[in-house]
């Protein structure tokens, strides 16, 4: 039968941990990452790193969804919990939710019962920062900075034995006489790999401050968030649907501050440290399946693990530990009978 050789498309959160679950699961196997971009040059890179599913997130059904979240956060938190959480950038962090329009928008039914807290805010806590909030919601959570934790799992995966290729792939085509099993996390570039138009991106930036003195996390309207990492404070955001423009906004940059400002007054004494922006590959549902497409020349197994908008960080270990097991039943059930 021989060594199973695995590629796996991109190398962003998603491309990493399905690479290093891959690894785990078939620890005799030649295992490949193939990517244009690597760590500071990846959307993920330009990630807060909350661990804060969308309530809108989804995969093919509410279970599976679950399963995916619940597979994340203890994938992380056996990380936070390990000597490596420093190294991996993952820690624990706690913050608000705040809302004037309906208490549904503080509420999380993906978190609540995974978290480790998850309450209602007092009519105190309320008052914390201005803007009349009526609602609100207090949570501990995790965070993962993808400055630190995609290094990291590359160099894991490297040491592990693990193959890196940097390669701009336009088709699958390419890559049907070296592996046998290619794993597709392209994020955006699978919308034009898989003439996938349910893929659509949503733009985003970000503004990164230097202020210590925040340690808690706010959410509150307009797409507005603080969040306090080891490296700075994170102000955000927007999302821009359908746009793929990554140059950086005037307009966004001073609508994040004048809306992050008010949330948060201090915020005006910080100094600046840099501003990203980047394409969240959005699709209503996480594409996470196997395909087997003729090629003209033989038939290349495909298991597909992208479209996590927003949520890459938060879901990705979830959706790699369900790719792998389509790449068992894959492998499984006819690589015997493969002409690859």
């Amino acid at each position: 039968m021989g060594v199973l050789r695995v590629g796996v498309l991109g190398a962003g959160v998603v491309g990493v941990t399905t690479a290093t679950e891959l690894q785990t699961e078939f620890p005799t196997a030649n295992i490949t990452i193939i990517a244009d971009k690597f760590n500071q040059d990846t959307t993920s890179e330009v990630a807060a790193g909350i661990f804060r599913p969308s309530t809108s997130f989804s995969g093919t059904s509410p279970e599976i969804t679950s399963q995916w979240i619940r597979d994340s956060y203890e994938y992380y938190d056996v990380l936070r919990c390990s000597e490596q959480s420093s190294r991996a950038g993952v820690s624990q962090i706690s913050g608000y939710m705040f809302s004037r329009i309906d208490p549904s928008i503080v509420q999380n039914s993906l978190l609540d019962g995974i978290v480790p807290l998850y309450r209602r805010a007092t009519e105190e806590e309320l008052g914390l920062c201005p803007g009349n909030w009526k609602y609100g919601s207090y949570f501990t959570t995790l965070l993962t900075e993808c400055t630190k934790f995609l290094p990291w799992s590359l160099e894991r995966f490297e040491r592990a034995g693990g193959k890196v290729v940097k390669k701009t792939v336009t088709d699958f085509r390419e890559l049907e006489h070296h592996f046998d099993i290619v794993v597709n996390c392209a994020g955006i570039g699978a919308k034009f790999l898989c003439s996938d138009n349910k893929l659509v991106p949503i733009r985003g930036q970000v503004i990164k401050m230097r202020a210590p003195w925040i340690k808690t996390f706010f959410y509150a309207e307009q797409d507005t968030y603080v969040i306090p990492r080891s490296d700075g404070v994170i102000m955000g955001g927007c999302r821009h649907y359908d746009s793929y423009d990554v140059s950086l906004s005037p307009y966004d940059s001073a609508a994040i501050r004048e809306r992050c400002f008010k949330l948060i007054p201090s915020l005006q004494k910080a100094s600046f440290i840099k501003e990203r922006a980047g394409l969240r590959p959005h699709r209503s549902i996480v594409r996470v399946e196997p395909e087997v497409l003729n090629t003209g020349l033989g038939k290349l197994k495909i298991v597909h693990n992208y479209g996590h908008g927003g949520y890459g960080v938060t879901s990705a270990p979830g959706t790699a530990k369900h790719a792998v097991k389509l790449v068992r039943e894959l492998h499984s059930s006819t690589f015997s009978h493969s002409k690859l």
